[in-house]
């Protein structure tokens, strides 16, 4: 059992020892105090052995045993705390001493990897400079290239040397420069250009760059002229060898790649495809009589240079493009460009520099030119997209051209749109031209005129079509014997512009280009029809306003035009349609909508004219001072002057119009024009509230002239003959005629043929006057009599 004695030596000794701890070795306290603790276990657990499982009444000294144990606890707790001081002290200092050592270290492991990489730097450039000498580019360029990772290392670092690390920078610019210029030089003897002088310049014989790597400005320059650049040549050399090869030489090659490692390689090809491009496969694009000559010169390498050869053409066919522009790039690529840096070829830098604007040359110089002009040579252009699929796959196995790169191709395949397009485009400006010129150029237009339509195709074509066209056929069988005649719908003779004419053949002509085409060419062609007769109804009245408001003539001819054209829109939709690919052959292909407003643009016109000569002819009227007081002589000749001026008036448009517009036009305009000057008349003769007897005879003489002259300016035919019929039918056309006639009647009749005409109101005089005018009238013409007033108790 463990004792009370044994319990106090215990503590004792630890409380002892807790004051030497700085000194003594920590560990063997804990192991002794782990000892102790143990022995306290073993004795506690077999207290409460003997106390629950032997039933031992030793209560007593199981309180002492427990008083034991919690001292022991207590000094537990007191030395942990000691120890735990201790331990914190001591860990501080020993982490500290650890920092310091590690610092060092980093320090020393710093410097060796500095040395290491100065080491590195000063073999790299050793290893350059020998390389330079022996002309080994590739491996001077990527010795350089070590070196730099070298000073880049360094340079990583804090705390490094700042000027010798700008002594390693300044070298390394120094050496990269050297290596550049070394480049460069062998690059220049490599392609020779000798080019055309600029305006006012000399002969240029230059290198693929200049010293400093940019193209001299007048390099640039534009030439003076398409013989300029007969002057034009390329030297490609053979790289230090002296017999021709097939391909570049391993000089080339290394300088290339070295170009690559150094990052210049970009630069230099692409001042190099400039002046490729300026100097010789623009001008081999853009002029037929240029050609490109390839030579080989003993000892000196491959020559291309440019020839002139006299030609009709403006402009080189496709074949002639494709031809000169592979010469030129399969001679380059064979001396110069078939070179791998990397993992690609220097012919895909450089065509990727020159594709897109040589294909944009291409198409704007030679294909746009080479789209057909009518749609029967569409068949013909197959043979040019196999040429441009020819070229393209050729550039392609160069490399010169991505897979994925088919402008030409699709350009040339697209034929039918920029057909359409170019159609469209010749159409529309054709048309403008037309509606712009003058317009009193005219054709006569007779029931036998007709337009000349293209030949088509039998809408029966095809097995669906042929059977309707059989049940069509069966169908006539039954049609009735009686049938229209020839010339029925056919416009009425009169008189249309040529350029109108010309703009319906126009319209014409482009809808048969329509049939047999695609779809949507079809399209396009049809509504560019469309877009013309759209055109006119905006232009022509805008273009034209001032001349149709101001002559006769073209505001007839005008009025004709637009009946002439909206009569053709009637059936010109059906005339095509059968023949058109769908939708326009399912009744998508109409002018009919355009018609009424063409009339109405007709119409309008001329009316707007015939109301300019209305106003015209009032104005005239006006000078005859109210027709009042005609026994004045001054009064008398003003009032017939004003009348001869009228009846000049009308005689003038009688003759303008004659042979221009359709008789019954003609007479309807004439009608209206004199019936508004006799309106006139007769309204200012009624407003009269005194007329002596030789003012009626005054009026009776001028309205005598205008009955006598105003069927005479009926003469819508040239043949005179043939122009009474409508001279007699004066009445028809003038509603006011027969009023008129019955005012001068009145003028010069007494009260009682008044009376007599007037027959209680159902006479020709009742017909035309009512009881109230004829009342004034007579109140004006006749003084107040008994025989007056029985006249008026009549009229009514």
């Amino acid at each position: 059992m463990f004792s009370k004695s044994n319990m106090a030596s215990f503590v004792t000794e630890v409380l002892a020892s807790s004051g030497k701890l700085e000194k003594e070795d920590l560990a063997a306290k804990i192991s002794k105090l782990s000892r102790k603790v143990e022995e306290t276990k073993e004795e506690v657990c077999d207290m409460i052995n003997k106390r629950y499982n032997e039933f031992l009444p030793s209560m007593q000294g199981a309180e002492v045993l427990m008083g034991q144990a919690e001292e022991v606890s207590k000094e537990i707790d007191v030395l942990k705390s000691c120890i735990e001081t201790e331990v914190q002290q001591n860990l501080h200092t020993a982490v500290t001493e650890y920092a310091k050592l590690k610092q060092q270290l980093e320090r020393n492991t710093t410097v060796i990897a500095m040395l290491r990489h100065l080491e590195e730097f000063h073999i790299a450039m050793e290893e350059f400079h020998k390389a330079l000498l022996e002309k080994k580019y590739v491996i001077a360029a990527k010795q350089l290239e070590k070196a730099r990772h070298s000073a880049d290392s360094l340079k990583a670092w804090k705390g490094s040397e700042l000027p010798l690390l700008r002594a390693l920078s300044s070298e390394l610019t120094v050496q990269r420069e050297n290596l550049i210029y070394h480049l460069g030089d062998e690059w220049k003897r490599l392609a020779v250009w000798k080019l055309p002088p600029s305006k006012g310049g000399k002969l240029l014989l230059i290198h693929a760059t200049t010293d400093t790597g940019c193209v001299c400005p007048s390099i640039l320059s534009e030439p003076t002229g398409m013989k300029s650049f007969l002057k034009t040549e390329l030297q490609l050399t053979l790289g230090g060898t002296k017999e021709p090869q097939q391909s570049p030489s391993p000089l080339l090659s290394c300088v290339l790649q070295a170009l690559t490692i150094q990052g210049e390689l970009q630069h230099k090809i692409k001042l190099f495809s400039q002046v490729l491009l300026k100097y010789l496969l623009k001008p081999l694009i853009t002029y037929p009589s240029l050609n490109v000559e390839v030579s080989e010169q003993q000892g000196e390498g491959t020559l291309l240079s440019l020839q002139f050869a006299e030609t009709p053409e403006e402009h080189p066919s496709p074949s002639q493009v494709y031809t000169k522009v592979l010469m030129v790039l399969k001679t380059i690529h064979t001396h110069l460009l078939d070179v791998s840096v990397g993992e690609r070829k220097v012919s895909v830098i450089l065509g990727d520099l020159v594709w897109q604007e040589m294909s944009h040359c291409i198409i704007h110089e030679c294909l746009l030119y080479s789209i057909p002009t009518n749609s029967c040579q569409l068949e013909q252009y197959s043979a040019v997209i196999k040429e441009t699929e020819e070229f393209e796959k050729s550039l392609k196995e160069m490399q010169y051209l991505r897979g994925d790169s088919t402008e030409l191709l699709k350009y040339a395949q697209d034929v039918n749109c920029h057909f359409a397009s170019k159609k469209c485009k010749d159409v529309i400006v054709a048309a403008r031209k037309l509606m712009t010129s003058e317009m009193h150029n005219t054709v006569k237009l007779t029931p036998d005129s007709k337009l000349s339509v293209p030949m088509m195709p039998s809408p029966g074509s095809g097995d669906i079509k042929d059977k309707q066209g059989a049940k069509k056929l069966e169908a006539s069988r039954f049609e009735n014997e009686k049938q229209l005649g020839a010339r029925t719908l056919c416009l009425p003779v009169c008189r249309i512009s040529e350029s109108v004419q010309q703009l319906m053949e126009l319209a014409l002509h482009t809808l048969s280009e329509a049939v047999g085409s695609s779809s949507q060419c079809a399209t396009q062609l049809f509504f560019t029809v469309r877009n013309i007769f759209q055109l006119f109804y905006d232009v022509v009245p805008t273009y034209h306003k001032e001349n149709l408001l101001k002559f006769p003539h073209l505001a007839a001819i005008q009025h004709n035009n637009c009946m002439y054209i909206a009569h053709h829109l009637l059936t010109l939709g059906h005339q095509f349609s059968p023949h058109l690919p769908d939708p326009l052959s399912e009744g998508a292909a109409t002018f009919v909508d355009l018609v009424p407003g063409f009339r109405k643009l007709g119409a309008h016109c001329f009316l707007a004219h015939l109301n300019v000569q209305r106003a015209e002819m009032l104005e005239r009227l006006s000078t005859a001072r109210n027709f009042s007081n005609l026994d004045d002589e001054d009064n008398y000749s003003a009032a017939s002057k004003a009348v001869r001026q009228v009846i000049h008036q009308l005689k003038r448009l009688g003759t303008v119009w004659q042979d221009v517009l359709p008789v019954n036009i003609y007479c309807k305009a004439m009608g209206i024009l004199l019936n508004t000057a006799i309106s006139e008349l007769i309204a200012k003769i009624m407003m009269l509230e005194d007329i002596s007897t030789e003012d009626g005879e005054h009026l009776q003489i001028l309205c005598q002239t205008i009955i006598e002259e105003g069927p005479l300016v009926f003469i819508p035919l040239p043949e005179e003959n043939k122009n009474k019929k409508y001279q007699e039918e004066v009445p028809v056309y003038v509603k006011k005629w027969i009023t008129f006639k019955e005012l001068v009647i009145v003028l010069r009749a007494n009260l009682q043929e008044i009376v007599d005409r007037w027959a209680e109101g159902k006479g020709p005089l009742a017909l035309e006057f009512s009881s109230s005018n004829m009342k004034s009238l007579i109140r004006a013409l006749f003084q107040n009599t008994e025989r007056r007033a029985v006249a008026l108790t009549k009229i009514k």
